[in-house]
């Protein structure tokens, strides 16, 4: 019995070093796509409106909301002190170093991720990857790296919008609602951003966006080698769910380690 039980375990880890050293060999191949001629310009402005216009609504309705009720809060926890001066920082700070950036990737996610990854795992059951295979046509090329390069556009310029919107979220609630002074909100962003913290916001971004669309974009373009997938429709709602839950967990993750060794 325990015997087996070390088998299972040894099979196990086995089987995740195996999925990811094969990640690692996708994303090298996806960087080696970016750089193949011809070029998909065409391909890559489709796939930038999809991921970053089409998510644009619900990333403003997102930091609206969120800048509101840091506003709210902080307006909140301050007032206790006598410091309400300090929302604008509190409410910027925020935003900037870890809301703006972790939401607008979970946002991504869910909305562009999960379709990048039924899209591929379509394609990889009905054997259209190996239709492409076969008359020499890089997969990589032709499919993949246009959704890299527009995400990592898209995902930063996002996360930007994100932060603008949400503070003036908390600008209205913290001013326009509970009255705080306009000129202290403004002046004490002014006085606590600095450069630093803008750069490690955007750096975020950045490393957000690789991972979002190289595990979503993996789990849908390996949907048959993954252990557990199924078949047919049901391995690709697998994999989607699979996609969404380990880019997101992945996100939260890196946040934590980027956080600990920038700031």
């Amino acid at each position: 019995m325990l015997l087996e039980k070390v088998r299972i375990l040894g099979n196990t880890a086995i089987y995740l070093l195996r999925d990811l050293g094969g990640m690692g060999v996708y994303l090298l191949h996806i960087l080696g796509g970016c750089g193949k001629r011809p070029f998909r310009f065409r391909e890559t402005l489709r796939q930038t409106s999809f991921i970053g216009f089409g998510s644009l609504f619900v990333i403003c309705c997102t930091a609206l909301t969120t800048g509101m009720v840091l506003g709210l809060q902080g307006y909140y926890s301050l007032h206790k002190f006598g410091a309400e001066g300090m929302l604008g920082s509190a409410v910027a700070l925020s935003l900037i170093l870890e809301l703006g950036p972790v939401l607008t990737a979970l946002m991504v996610t869910g909305r562009a991720g999960s379709s990048m990854c039924a899209e591929l795992g379509i394609m990889r059951n009905t054997e259209q990857i190996d239709a492409l295979e076969c008359m020499a046509v890089d997969p990589f090329r032709y499919l993949i790296s246009p959704k890299f390069i527009a995400t990592l556009i898209s995902v930063p310029l996002l996360t930007a919008i994100f932060d603008v919107v949400g503070i003036f979220g908390g600008y209205l609630a913290g001013v326009v609602l509970m009255g705080v002074d306009p000129g202290s909100y403004v002046e004490g962003m002014r006085n606590s951003v600095t450069n630093h913290d803008v750069n490690l916001g955007i750096i975020k971004s950045f490393v957000f966006a690789v991972l979002v669309v190289w595990i979503c974009t993996g789990r849908g373009y390996f949907v048959q080698q993954i252990r557990g997938a199924g078949f047919g429709a049901e391995s690709v709602s697998r994999m989607t769910t699979q996609a969404v839950v380990l880019s997101s967990i992945s996100v939260l993750v890196f946040d934590y380690l980027l956080t600990a060794v920038l700031l």
